[in-house]
């Protein structure tokens, strides 16, 4: 997996690089830039994703026909469903491959932002994976920890020092390579950094709260997911103070961006309005083909006549 991720992240690389060179190598400023163009550049998946959910609801009381009508006879179900989607022209994995896509872009943009030595600075492997080993595997070893630790001169590696000059990992006086160590003693021991975990919580509670609200107004009768807005952004939350800033400012980036783009998207092509259309074409194509009818029929008549 982790080869899969490292063959796209060398062109995603290359633009989060052209990026950063762009926006005088802030950091933050291009993770920020990146992250809307990819999720701008996902759209079409979106909405491939949610035509094919639209189809399935279509022809969902033709499927519900054809249980009633075969019962408990699987095989002859699965070959008169086989067929249904063939004649319908409906892919029966059409919304599930989108889905993948995007969630292994998703992960794979999760180990590019991790990476900057990588994929913005270019230093060496061998000299990554030393520098690695130097901090402890208690440490994790990502490479914003590396540069956080030859910052604060924990380890000395020359090759690494010589290209922090080049990126920028500051923003708003918040040092994106450090890691939070959390406390209950807030008052004494609370850290600026603090912020990014606290950031991606809060955006993640609002675009799920807004999806959420989104969802209701679209189906009233769905069940409520409440307790799944909670949880994700709890989760968000703990491992956030595990991590460097950086990872949990994409992390609030990706929430922010790509929450409100899908609710623009769930607005202009939500489900009910792509479902009126498609029901639109069909009575469409019906009542085509009953002026055809009507104007074969006349047709015949003048000609008997």
């Amino acid at each position: 997996m982790q080869t899969l991720f490292n063959i796209i992240n060398k062109p995603l690389g290359w633009v989060l690089e052209s990026i950063a060179g762009l926006l005088g190598g802030n950091f933050a400023a291009a993770v920020f830039a990146f992250t809307l163009i990819i999720n701008l550049a996902l759209i079409p998946l979106s909405l491939k994703s949610q035509k094919s959910s639209v189809q399935q609801t279509r022809i969902k009381p033709k499927l519900d026909e054809l249980k009633k009508r075969y019962g408990d006879d699987k095989q002859k179900y699965s070959e008169a469903m086989q067929k249904l989607y063939q004649e319908e022209n409906v892919s029966m994995s059409g919304g599930c491959l989108p889905m993948i896509l995007r969630l292994v872009l998703m992960m794979s943009i999760y180990y590019l932002i991790m990476q900057p030595l990588t994929y913005l600075m270019h230093v060496d492997s061998s000299v990554i994976s030393a520098a690695s080993e130097a901090i402890g595997n208690s440490a994790r070893g990502t490479e914003l920890q590396i540069i956080e630790a030859v910052k604060n001169g924990t380890i000395d590696f020359p090759e690494i020092a010589n290209q922090l000059g080049t990126i920028s990992f500051n923003f708003f006086g918040i040092n994106l390579t450090q890691s939070p160590k959390f406390s209950f003693d807030i008052f004494h021991e609370a850290q600026l950094i603090w912020v990014m975990p606290l950031l991606a919580f809060a955006s993640q509670m609002l675009t799920s709260w807004l999806s959420m609200r989104m969802q209701k107004k679209l189906n009233p009768e769905a069940p409520s997911m409440a307790g799944m807005m909670l949880t994700m952004p709890l989760i968000s939350l703990f491992i956030g103070f595990t991590l460097p800033g950086g990872v949990t400012f994409y992390w609030a980036c990706s929430s922010l961006i790509g929450g409100f783009i899908q609710l623009a998207v769930q607005n202009f092509y939500g489900p009910h309005k792509m479902l009126s259309r498609e029901r639109a074409k069909e009575l469409s194509k019906q009542c085509d083909f009953e002026a055809g009818q009507i104007k074969k029929l006349g047709t015949a008549e003048t000609q008997d006549n």
